[in-house]
């Protein structure tokens, strides 16, 4: 059999790492979170995981056979997409909910546009916005960790997010029942299924980090951006930008949906700038906006706007002289 030549513009570089390899380092560097959020909503959250997990790999398949590409289940990507999805939603969403999440995040977000790294936004951020806009009530019932997550008569409660929206200019003594800072590492409070345990979710992206899956430049913006803001906004408070650093989906969008290889820029420039975006949006929606939470809707307008910074950030061919334009002669 003949040998196949490729040929790509340069620069050519060579490396081991398969997106199937980065894929099963993502889905490890997840286990930790999967595990916390077992153990505190029950087996429903294995149940809603497996569901999303199954409604992503299943879409893949179906959509790739009906547009005669391909199949790229291989590659893991559609079971990292279900995970996340999972740890976006509240563990006591209907399961067929949480299906139609699924199938958005695959068909419409990833497929409809060529595939795995033609996507110009997040799959399972964009079909938690969707779920959010389309279910308000079921998104938004969050109950206490520990309980039964499979009773229609769990006692709901307010994230800690949505408690700190009363604690004007950082004053926390104006916020009742806020969890203290220890429970708020280790996930004892109402939320998303998989962004409750902060501890977990660092470990996770430690994990990346050593791996070298992920660069450290958007987490370490990202997060030190809402830090930075939040210590303006709390009037220097340290104990408020604590609860806001490990509060709502900051620690899981800054490792695990910040840095995905095909919506965030590739300069490093770029990544800077892209981070500090999605830490000032993700501020602002918080501080002055009528909802708790803006990790979400801050990831998903600063991949918007990556090609726009990217063309910004790109390094100039060595070598190039940008041309001169020629002044025009007046004439007496």
């Amino acid at each position: 059999m003949a040998k196949r030549l490729t040929v790509s513009a340069s620069p050519h570089m060579r490396s081991a790492d398969t997106t199937t390899g980065i894929m099963l380092d993502v889905i490890i560097a997840l286990v930790p979170a999967l595990v916390m959020s077992a153990v505190y909503f029950g087996s429903r959250a294995l149940v809603l995981t497996a569901v999303t997990v199954a409604s992503c790999v299943l879409s893949e398949f179906v959509c790739r056979k009906v547009m005669k590409r391909d199949n790229t289940l291989g590659d893991l990507s559609a079971i990292v997409t279900g995970i996340i999805l999972a740890f976006n939603l509240p563990a006591t969403l209907p399961l067929w909910m949480a299906a139609i999440g699924g199938i958005i995040a695959i068909v419409v977000v990833k497929q409809m546009f060529g595939g795995i790294g033609q996507n110009f936004v997040n799959p399972a951020m964009t079909a938690r916005i969707i779920l959010m806009v389309s279910f308000p009530t079921a998104m938004a019932k969050w109950i206490v960790t520990g309980q039964n997550a499979w009773s229609v008569d769990a006692v709901t409660s307010a994230t800690p997010m949505a408690q700190l929206a009363s604690a004007k200019g950082g004053d926390l003594s104006l916020v009742e029942d806020l969890p203290s800072i220890a429970e708020m590492l280790l996930g004892k409070h109402g939320g998303s299924m998989g962004e409750v345990c902060s501890i977990a979710l660092i470990c996770g992206g430690f994990y990346l980090l050593l791996r070298k899956v992920i660069s450290p430049v958007i987490p370490f913006f990202f997060i030190g951006t809402v830090a930075v803001f939040m210590f303006f906004a709390g009037g220097g408070n340290i104990e408020f930008v604590i609860y806001q650093l490990l509060g709502g989906g900051l620690m899981l969008g800054a490792f695990f949906m910040a840095t995905d290889y095909a919506t965030s820029p590739i300069t490093k420039k770029g990544k800077i700038i892209f981070a500090i975006g999605c830490g000032l949006i993700t501020s602002v929606i918080r501080i002055f906006g009528s909802l708790p939470e803006g990790v979400s809707f801050s990831i998903i307008l600063m991949n918007i706007l990556v090609p726009h910074i990217e063309n910004f950030t790109l390094s100039k061919p060595f070598g190039f002289v940008k041309e001169k334009k020629a002044k025009k002669e007046v004439k007496a």
